[in-house]
């Protein structure tokens, strides 16, 4: 790792504990940028990743999608493409060198918007790519995420300079390594952009039944090859994509809602409690009230500590 790096990446780090100061996953004033703060390593953690990069500033994270294993830290970024559930955990941290990182949201939209008015030259690729992977940090993309994260220090400038330097950082991306593979899902007729438009298919009819003829013909696919395709792109198949969609959810509604189990079940697309209990213990460890039960405690021992 460079001299240059290092000393953007310290900076970085001191900035985002500055902005950040307690444990959280904290929205900045700048549109999509967040910042996350751990002192502690972490227990694994469920969610959904949005399109976004992610740059680790100090610690290491780990995240899985179904059974690959991503590990990153401060010489690496990591970007997901496309919407993704995963589960993550903060491998490295403590107290004197907490787990900082760097967070920005984007959009397949913005990513075409800086592909049409650069001169970046790319093709569409008929095999499609796994949606989420790691890079190498380079010194033009630090410099460019320093610059944005700096604005928070100059609010007065974050209207006007805030999207140009969060294009620069598209920019910068797409002219790295990875510049093809993210550039996919913003190339329509791609087979990335059309598992994309599968995908969100499954998003947003999540709790309905899963008619894989009907995502084949939204992607302009075989059966066969959709199956492929997908699968190249999520590491899972539809159905697994669509199961850890719905227990996440599942756990979301138990949380927030204190609800009974039978009821979230169907909520969320089970026709049968029992095997979204059987379910639920495969993804979470426990059967959903054990599960949620745990969480609670979990959660009124760190407030009372």
């Amino acid at each position: 790792m460079s001299e240059e790096i290092l000393k953007r990446q310290e900076e970085l780090a001191k900035l985002i504990a500055r902005h950040s100061g307690q444990d959280g996953v904290y929205q900045t004033n700048i549109p999509s940028i967040f910042f996350i703060h751990r002192s502690n390593v972490t227990r694994a953690v469920y969610g959904v990743y949005k399109p976004c990069l992610c740059f680790i500033a100090q610690g290491v994270k780990e995240i899985l999608l179904a059974q690959e294993r991503f590990e990153y830290g401060p010489a690496d970024y990591l970007i997901s493409s496309m919407n993704l559930p995963v589960i993550g955990r903060v491998m490295q941290a403590s107290s004197d060198a907490p787990y900082v990182c760097f967070k920005l949201e984007f959009t397949q939209n913005q990513i075409l918007e800086v592909l049409n008015d650069s001169e970046i030259q790319i093709t569409p690729k008929e095999n499609a790519k796994r949606a989420m992977f790691v890079g190498q940090i380079e010194l033009p993309i630090l410099d460019a995420i320093l610059r944005v994260a700096r604005l928070l220090d100059n609010p007065n400038d974050i209207p006007y300079l805030a999207p140009i330097y969060t294009r620069e950082i598209l920019y910068r991306l797409l002219q790295g390594p990875y510049g093809v593979t993210l550039a996919q899902i913003a190339m329509e007729g791609s087979s990335t952009y059309r598992i994309r438009e599968a995908i969100e298919q499954i998003i947003n009819n999540c709790d309905k039944p899963l008619r894989v003829e009907e995502l084949a013909e939204v992607a302009s696919m075989s059966i066969s090859s959709f199956h492929r395709h997908f699968k190249e792109v999520t590491a899972m198949s539809p159905i697994q994509f669509q199961k850890q969609l719905r227990l996440q959810e599942a756990r979301r509604l138990l949380l927030s809602e204190s609800a009974d189990a039978a009821d979230v079940a169907f909520r969320v697309g089970y026709e049968s409690p029992s095997q979204f209990s059987r379910e639920y213990s495969r993804m979470f460890g426990s059967p959903p009230r054990a599960d949620i039960k745990r969480l609670k405690e979990r959660y009124d021992n760190k407030v009372h500590a």
